[in-house]
């Protein structure tokens, strides 16, 4: 059994507009979440507020995943991220959903930890919309943490597909682009997730996987 540490740390925003839900997207965290446990890791999952994490209603299977469900329990009744999730970690994982969008970016408890993880080269990763975290994530000398980095994240085009680009607060492959990063993709909906030594980012839902396999790689070389 291994003793690596991961910290996931998911979405509280439960809203794009009043009458549009959206949240946490679970395959993005559950299948990463199961591919940790299965290496042994110790896993902490946090959220941004704490307490029960809201999901995307779309992305709730119609038949339940069995092999889901610890990673769900968890989800009822978080405990909130702290600045002492800072350290004692060999990796950090953020999943995504549209509710990231609107509360990773701007939460300076996120910023700080993914800070001292970057300091500390651990491996941070990030599916789809989560790496929205690292848009205003910066080292210690304010160099964004994803300039000159191959990074992966949900698509313009992919979010203009859904129709939600007039609702986002920005747009990620943008901002991404604008924060350094090079940024890299596959066709829309494809799978495609890439890693930079010790960034590990995915594209979509369908790469939650592909980034999982990544970040294990990675956290087993460390």
């Amino acid at each position: 059994m291994s003793n690596k540490r991961v910290l996931m740390v998911v979405t509280n925003h439960d809203k794009i507009t009043e009458d549009h839900k959206t949240g946490l997207w679970l395959e993005e965290y559950a299948v990463p979440y199961n591919a940790f446990k299965e290496q042994g890791y110790d896993v902490k999952v946090t959220s941004i507020q704490g307490g029960e994490v809201p999901l995307d209603p779309n992305s709730i299977p119609e038949e339940e995943k069995p092999e889901w469900k610890e990673a769900q329990e968890l989800l009822k009744d978080t405990p909130q991220l702290s600045k002492e999730d800072a350290e004692g970690f060999d990796g950090i994982f953020l999943p995504g959903g549209h509710g990231t969008m609107f509360d990773f970016p701007q939460n300076e408890t996120l910023q700080y930890v993914l800070q001292k993880h970057a300091e500390q080269n651990n491996v941070i990763g990030s599916v789809c919309h989560g790496p929205s975290g690292l848009v205003n994530a910066t080292y210690e000398d304010g160099t964004p943490l994803v300039k000159g980095k191959k990074v992966a994240g949900f698509t313009d085009s992919e979010e203009i597909g859904m129709g939600l680009e007039e609702q986002m607060p920005f747009m990620l492959e943008t901002e991404l682009r604008n924060k350094g990063a090079e940024f890299s993709k596959g066709e829309d909906w494809s799978v495609h997730a890439v890693r930079d030594g010790n960034m590990i980012t995915g594209q979509n839902p369908m790469s939650s996987e592909s980034a999982a396999e990544k970040m294990v790689a990675a956290l087993k070389e460390k």
